[in-house]
Order: C-alpha cells, then sequence, then structure tokens
C-alpha cells in the first residue's frame, strides 16, 4: 500500500515527483509544506503593510500596456465604506469578472489607502478563508494538484501510519499522534493545528537522531579496545618540558584522553576549541602517552600546507625524545613514499602525519594505536573510516576549531565524548579587526605599507582563484599581479591556491615563512594551521562571501605571538545583513560566540558540515530555534536505550532504528 503508483497519475507527473525523491506514498506524506497562506481579513500596521481584504468594484477599469506588460487600476470599498486605489501588473485578463458592485477579495500591501495587488480573487473572503499549505514544487506540479495527490496518499494509509514515539512520552509531552501531525501539518484547520503537528514532527525527527546517536555510541561502548599501559611519569615529564605552561582546558583534555587511552574501550573523542586555543599540543600528548604504550600514532589534515605545519611542530615538540615523526603526503616522490612505506611497516616510525595518503592501499601499519583527524568536517565518513581500520581496536580522535557551545555539541556529536579547550594561552592579544567598506585597498595603503616598512608581513584573502564572468569578487590572481606592479622590487608578493602544483604551493609557504615573501595573496586553503609569527596583518577581499566561521579561522592565521595583529574586512555590499554580520566580527573574538551566531543565521550544515552520512536529517526541525527540544529528545533517548537493554522495552522501536544503521553502515564512523 505504499506504491506512488496508487495515485493513479500520468507518467509524466510520475518522473516529476521522482525528481523532488518522492518515489513511495511514505515519501509523500513527509514533503511538508515550508510556509502556509492564511486568508483571513486583515488590515496593515505600522509595522507590515500586508492587507488581505474582501471590497467591493466601484469604479470602471483602466488597463495601460508597456509591451507585454499591463498594469490594471480601479477603486473599490471594503465594509467599513473605506476607499481604497488598487493596482495589479499583468493581470488584464481579470477585466471581464471586474463589473461595478462585484464583490472580490484582494491580497496585496497597501499604503495611504493604495493597494499594490499580488493576488485578486473573484470570490468573498468566506469563501475562500481558510490555511492553505505552500510547497516547495518542480515545474509541472501546481500547489492544487499536490495537496491532492497529499489528501489521497494520507486516505490510502490511514490506520498503516506508526509512531515512532512511544505512547509514555506522548502523554508524558501531550503530544498527538503521527497520522494526526500529518494530516495537521498538511491540512491545518486553524494555527493550532500547525503548533500540534510541528510540536510532534521536531520531538519526533530529533528522537529518532538521539537513539541512533546512542545505539552507535552503544556499539562503541561494547566494542573492546586495547587496554594501553603507559609510564604516566614519563609523560608528565614531557609535559613539563613543553616551552609553555598548558591551560586549565588544555590539562583537563588531556586527563580525559589519556584516561581513554587507558581504559580497555575504544576512543571516540570530539575535542574542540577556538583558534589558536592549543589542540596541536593536546594531540601531541595524545601521541606521546599512545607511542608511551608501544603504538603508532597517525594524525591526519585536510591538506598538505596544514600537515607540513603539523609535522614540523611535533617534531620541535619530541625534539628531546626518541620519537621519529615521519611525513606522507601525495607529493612526496615515489622513492620518498617507498622510504616512508618500510618506515611505517616496520615500526621504526612512531608518528605518522599526512593527508589522505595516510590510508591508501600501499600504507601498512606496523601497530596503529591512535588515529587523529584535524578540522574533521572537511574529511568524509568513509576517509575517516579507511583510515581507522588500518589498525585494530584502533582509538579515534577528532579535532574541530569551529567551537560550539558544549551543550550542542553533546546533542550533535552525542555517540561520541566531548572535550572542549575554552580559555586561550596567556599573552595573546585580540587582533584588531576593521570592516573596512570598500573594494579597494586605497583606505588602508598607509597602514599597509606602513606596517611592511617595520618588517612584518601580510596576508591577503580573496574568494576567487581566477577572474569569473558571473561573480563580482577578487581573483587572487588579479590583486596578486597588481601589487606585484605596485611594490615592484620592494616587496615580494607570493600568490597561493588550491589549483596549484603541491610542489608550488611548498615552495609558496617556505618563502613565506622564511620571510623571502612579505606579501602572500591567497585563497582560503591557509584558512586552517598555518602558523607564520611573523604576519600579523590580514586583509580580506569581499569578506562577505565568507561564513563568519569562516572569517574567524582566516584571522586566526595571525596574532600567533604576542605581536598586536590587525584583520581588514574588506566589502563593498550594500546588503544589510552582510554589513551586520561583518561589524558583528569587528567586536566579536570569541569563536563559541562566532560559531553560534554563524549557526543561527546560517544553519549548521554549512558551519559544521556534514555530521554523518546515514544520520536521519532535520526536515522540520532546527537545531537552534529547537534546542530546548533537542535537549529534552537527548535525555528521553538515553533512556529509552537504557529501558531497551536493562527491562528489554521499546523492541520495535530499536529495531527500526537498528536497520536504518545497518542499510547506512558504510557511512558511519
Amino acid at each position: 500500500m505504499n506504491d506512488i503508483k496508487l495515485l493513479k497519475t500520468t507518467s509524466k507527473r510520475y518522473d516529476i515527483l521522482s525528481q523532488m525523491n518522492i518515489k513511495t506514498l511514505e515519501d509523500l506524506i513527509h514533503h511538508y509544506p515550508y510556509r502556509y497562506e492564511i486568508i483571513e481579513e486583515k488590515y496593515p500596521t505600522d509595522e507590515d503593510e500586508h492587507m488581505i481584504i474582501e471590497a467591493t468594484v466601484i469604479s470602471p477599469i483602466k488597463i495601460f500596456f508597456k509591451g507585454r506588460m499591463s498594469r490594471m487600476t480601479f477603486e473599490v470599498e471594503d465594509r467599513y465604506l473605506q476607499h481604497f486605489q488598487v493596482t495589479i501588473f499583468n493581470r488584464h485578463f481579470l477585466r471581464q469578472y471586474l463589473k461595478l458592485d462585484t464583490t472580490i477579495t484582494i491580497i496585496g500591501k497597501c499604503h495611504n489607502h493604495r493597494i499594490t495587488a499580488s493576488d485578486i480573487k473573484i470570490k468573498t473572503l468566506n469563501e475562500l478563508a481558510g490555511i492553505y499549505p505552500v510547497y516547495s514544487l518542480k515545474e509541472g506540479i501546481n500547489q492544487k494538484s499536490f495537496r491532492q495527490y497529499v489528501q489521497k496518499a494520507l486516505r490510502l494509509l490511514k490506520g498503516q501510519i506508526v509512531d515512532d514515539i512511544p505512547e509514555k512520552y506522548i502523554m508524558q509531552h501531550r503530544l498527538i499522534h503521527k497520522e494526526n501531525a500529518l494530516y495537521c501539518i498538511h491540512f491545518p484547520e486553524n494555527k493550532k493545528d500547525i503548533q500540534e503537528a510541528l510540536k510532534y514532527l521536531k520531538y519526533e525527527e530529533f528522537l529518532q537522531f538521539q537513539l541512533t546517536m546512542q545505539l552507535t555510541k552503544q556499539q562503541r561502548v561494547q566494542t573492546m579496545g586495547i587496554e594501553k599501559k603507559l609510564d604516566v611519569m614519563k609523560l608528565q615529564d614531557f609535559i613539563l618540558s613543553l616551552p609553555f605552561s598548558l591551560t586549565a582546558d588544555q590539562q583537563t583534555s588531556i586527563k580525559e584522553i589519556v584516561t581513554d587511552l587507558m581504559s580497555p574501550r575504544m576512543m571516540y573523542r570530539f575535542l574542540q576549541g577556538d583558534v589558536g586555543s592549543g589542540k596541536t599540543v593536546v594531540s601531541s600528548v595524545a601521541l606521546y602517552a599512545n607511542y608511551l604504550a608501544g603504538y603508532q600514532g597517525a594524525l591526519m589534515a585536510p591538506t598538505e600546507i596544514l600537515a607540513t605545519q603539523h609535522y614540523k611542530t611535533l617534531n620541535a615538540f619530541f625534539e628531546n625524545t626518541d620519537v621519529c615523526v615521519e611525513l606522507l603526503t601525495g607529493s612526496l616522490s615515489a622513492k620518498e613514499k617507498e622510504r616512508v612505506y618500510e618506515r611505517i611497516e616496520s615500526g621504526q616510525a612512531d608518528i605518522i602525519v599526512g593527508t589522505h595518503a595516510l590510508f591508501q592501499k600501499k600504507v601498512q601499519y606496523h601497530n596503529l594505536g591512535l588515529v587523529i583527524t584535524d578540522e574533521q568536517h572537511r574529511f568524509g565518513v568513509m576517509q575517516r573510516k579507511a583510515l581507522k581500520n588500518k589498525g585494530h581496536q584502533v582509538d579515534f580522535l577528532i579535532m574541530s576549531a569551529t567551537p560550539i557551545p558544549r551543550t550542542l555539541a553533546i546533542s550533535m556529536y552525542g555517540d561520541m565524548d566531548v572535550s572542549t579547550i575554552k580559555t586561550m594561552p596567556q599573552g595573546r592579544l585580540p587582533v584588531v579587526t576593521k570592516y573596512i567598506q570598500s573594494s579597494s585597498m586605497k583606505p588602508i595603503l598607509k597602514e599597509l605599507k606602513n606596517y611592511l616598512a617595520h618588517g612584518g608581513q601580510c596576508y591577503v584573502i580573496c574568494p576567487l582563484v581566477e577572474d569569473s564572468e558571473h561573480l563580482e569578487a577578487k581573483s587572487a590572481s588579479q590583486i596578486a599581479t597588481a601589487m606585484q606592479a605596485y611594490f615592484k622590487t620592494q616587496y615580494h608578493v607570493g600568490l597561493l591556491h588550491g589549483q596549484m602544483k603541491d610542489e608550488e604551493k611548498e615552495k609558496v609557504m617556505n618563502g613565506f615563512f622564511n620571510n623571502t615573501i612579505q606579501i602572500l595573496v591567497s585563497t582560503t586553503v591557509v584558512e586552517v594551521g598555518v602558523d607564520v609569527k611573523n604576519a600579523n596583518m590580514m586583509v580580506i577581499y569581499n569578506a562577505e562571501r565568507f561564513g563568519m566561521s569562516q572569517l574567524h579561522q582566516l584571522r586566526g592565521r595571525i596574532g600567533r605571538g604576542k605581536e598586536q595583529a590587525y584583520c581588514y574586512l574588506m566589502s563593498s555590499s550594500k546588503a544589510p545583513e552582510a554589513i551586520e554580520r561583518l561589524k558583528y566580527m569587528e567586536k566579536s573574538h570569541d569563536g563559541f560566540e562566532i560559531s553560534l551566531y554563524d549557526l543561527k543565521l546560517r544553519g549548521p550544515g554549512e558551519v559544521l558540515g556534514q555530521r554523518q552520512s546515514g544520520l536521519p536529517t532535520f526536515l522540520i526541525a532546527d537545531i537552534m530555534k529547537d534546542f530546548p527540544v533537542l535537549s529534552i529528545a537527548r535525555k528521553d533517548a538515553e533512556e529509552i536505550v537504557s529501558d531497551y537493554i536493562e527491562k528489554n522495552e521499546y523492541f520495535g522501536l530499536i529495531g527500526r532504528i537498528q536497520d536504518k544503521l545497518k542499510e547506512n553502515n558504510e557511512y558511519i564512523d
């Protein structure tokens, strides 16, 4: 009874529905409206000019044509004897129905008794009154036809729609049942129907997500890891040998990770912290603890630039130890790769830093015990899984510099344990950030020249590699050429972008590290990890084209030492939202606050990256707006899984979630 062919429509319509990912009746009833058109009498207010009124035509119709365009005007009188002049565009075909004394319903905007109508219905308001769902549709199906399909599907599925929320929680949270919720979301009689439907459907989505998280975590908890034995005193000596003191949050995170490594269960931990908060130090201590236990560690970075930087940082940290760190990236020659492969397989390499090259077939680890991925949202699940599968019962640490509040992190990454570094190392000065309303560097040229004259280095970030016909934005190639011409031999200008060969990138980055290049014009390839302490100025062109978390990441490349750093956000955008975001960046330096603000504006998908393929997606719930519901669902999910394990309850519900997990097993870490 779930076959879409039961709709008995045309093959063309089936094709259109299929393009909308509607292949069953169940898919159809879960294609929710994105808004509602509420038709009831409404007069304009100070805040809102929108109006819906019933009125009578009291003047002849006038039509003006300009090419194919038309403008029709006439006068009406409402039931309060008020007169309005009505204008509607490109609807001249309605003229024949708009005779004197005809009662009509007008929808539009009104100012000073002049209505600009968006629609005119030749019916009374009583005949039209109601709530009409509006769906996102493909061309070829109109709203009325789609509503009829949904109505037929609900009729065909009557009595077969199963509640995925246990009765206990339906009663506890005063929810209506699913069949009723689906009917109310598609065919509400009043606003309360919509509220009740949303209450059920949002909670259901969050509960399914949290149950999936809890069951995934349960599987991991039951998966035995390696109880690593290590000399804690040696680890303590290593921490004390570091050239700086650890912050309280770094110490707490290290304690949590080391406890995991020494436990008989497999570690699956999410380490989040602001830009420059010292996650690399924490990961180096984790790698050293793993080494002391006699195991190899692998650190995977999303770019060669970042992998190379991690390699140099770890070598500096382990300078006075016997730890052997190797770098494995795609740009190594075949001969160099073979040498690294041999050292990995023989166990001579203790820590291997690299990109996706770390999980290629040729790489055979001697005894891999710990995998760390940096900037986790940049890796696909399959990539992470491929690396983890290179060892047996491997401990797993995922790092991210897009921090979110701990409560949200626990809800979003509920299958992992979460460690958070919030405090910043001492002595760091916040980067002075200025929003410059300009598309050229002219307003800040004096500051730039003065800064360079004092021996500083500067990043110049552009959204595009090459000029584009379709986008009005500065390209790195264009700006680099212009700056080379302007500064001539006075300062060296380097160009860096993702389309360059790895050897070229390495050459440019080394030039910037060694200060033979003073100005680095780049795309966002420098967004994560690059650390040049002498570079304390950054200019970002078309800053409105970047997300706020991304701007914060970019800004985090400067101010790495004790010098005051300056970041200029250049934008000629007139959009109020863009200006508001850039002004917010001027005053906020807290990555947690910025990512939260960004989440509210752009949604979690863009900010956090794809959480995990195969997990339930939110069609109707919103992580930020509905966070209280998400928190309740997490608590309930924990209770349900606990009752399932201890009391053998909820078999049907857990079975359905487990079936979905099996279907998507290849996508789950």
